[in-house]
């Protein structure tokens, strides 16, 4: 099972979707379980790394007796590749060994030097890559500085799951917008909070420490001003577990907080989401998480802008139809125009459960 750190398709639960390939022989099988360590590193990496995507490696020396791992540091430190190289050639095992990475290694200038160079000058005799990098200043540019260094490279292994993973960030270099996810917490009647407006707590404090998992690993969180007003929520990190992440989310209010919030410091904005989230793009935002109130979920489901949805499920009834549903606004006005995801994962978090589905 691949363990990670952060929910859903951050891999916390230990189930990456879609499932990882059967290998049709020895080689193959070896590939996907080095590839398989190196999903797990980068999963390890992922509350940290924004925006850079979180990319593990597993070097493999030519009588593997031992490895050497790396995973991405945050932004301005050395990547995975760098890491587990650096790591191999301290022991003198780097000749001729094989480098396993989730992503494509860098061919370009950032604010780190091209891992490719460090890939070659280490004396790597393969490198096998989970996926190709889509960012422009990649998109195969590494490896074809690795080929014509006369490196042997493999692509395409565990692909799916690695795309899974870097969702984020794939979908950022693709369109420069962020990957929404919408966090709902619902009683099993589908109510968010009581007539009087009071939500706190509809779930308990397993479902909760989730949700700060979940912060953790976005680089932005949203709520409209009306919960704001309502909650005074704080919208930071305190119960993810583990080590403190290495930034808080940046803090986005749609409208105006009052000067007391404690929101704030935060982002305020208004008008259209899609600008809303081209802006948080163009700031380095891979992941926003979304958080309320109805009308704001209305708002990003109607407009087809979420990506996951993540749902909280208490075992507790509203018990009518004055308590506060999970959309404020129009639904859809026949069964047949129901909007229909797929469903990626089910877990019990204490006495909640945790469902996440897909758009």
């Amino acid at each position: 099972m691949i363990r990670a750190l952060c929910p859903g398709i951050l891999g916390r639960t230990g189930r990456i979707e879609p499932p990882m390939p059967i290998a049709k022989d020895a080689d193959q099988a070896r590939d996907q379980r080095y590839m398989a360590r190196a999903i797990e590193l980068a999963a390890e990496a992922r509350p940290q790394t924004s925006p850079n995507p979180w990319v593990g490696a597993v070097v493999v020396p030519a009588r593997p007796s031992v490895t050497f791992e790396g995973r991405t540091a945050p932004a301005g430190g050395d990547h995975a590749e760098v890491q587990a190289l650096a790591r191999a050639e301290a022991a003198g095992l780097a000749a001729g060994a094989t480098l396993y990475s989730t992503l494509e290694p860098c061919a370009h200038h950032g604010r780190t030097p091209p891992c490719v160079d460090a890939v070659i000058r280490a004396g790597i005799a393969r490198v096998v890559v989970g996926m190709v990098d889509p960012d422009p200043k990649v998109q195969g540019r590494g490896i074809e500085a690795l080929r014509k260094a006369g490196i042997e490279v493999t692509t395409g292994v565990c692909e799916e799951a690695v795309a899974e993973q870097l969702a984020p960030y794939v979908k950022h270099r693709l369109t420069g917008r962020p990957w929404v996810v919408l966090k709902l917490a619902l009683t099993l009647d589908g109510r968010t909070a009581a007539p009087d407006g009071s939500s706190r707590w509809i779930t308990g404090p397993a479902a909760r420490a989730d949700v700060h998992r979940l912060r953790a690993c976005s680089d932005a969180v949203v709520v409209g001003a009306g919960t704001v007003r309502a909650d005074d929520p704080e919208l930071t990190v305190r119960l993810a577990g583990g080590d403190a992440p290495a930034r808080q989310p940046l803090r986005v209010v749609l409208g105006r907080a009052p000067q007391a919030a404690r929101v704030r410091p935060a982002l305020e904005l208004d008008g259209d989401l899609g600008a809303v989230l081209d802006q948080l793009g163009r700031r380095g935002a891979l992941q926003v998480l979304v958080e309320g109130g109805a009308r704001v979920a209305h708002q990003f489901h109607s407009a087809g802008l979420v990506d996951r949805y993540v749902f909280y499920l208490a075992p507790a009834l509203a018990g009518g139809d004055d308590a506060r549903g999970a959309f404020a606004g129009p639904a859809a006005p026949s069964v047949r125009e129901f909007w229909r995801g797929r469903l990626v994962s089910v877990e019990r978090l204490g006495d909640d459960l945790r469902v996440e589905v897909a758009a």
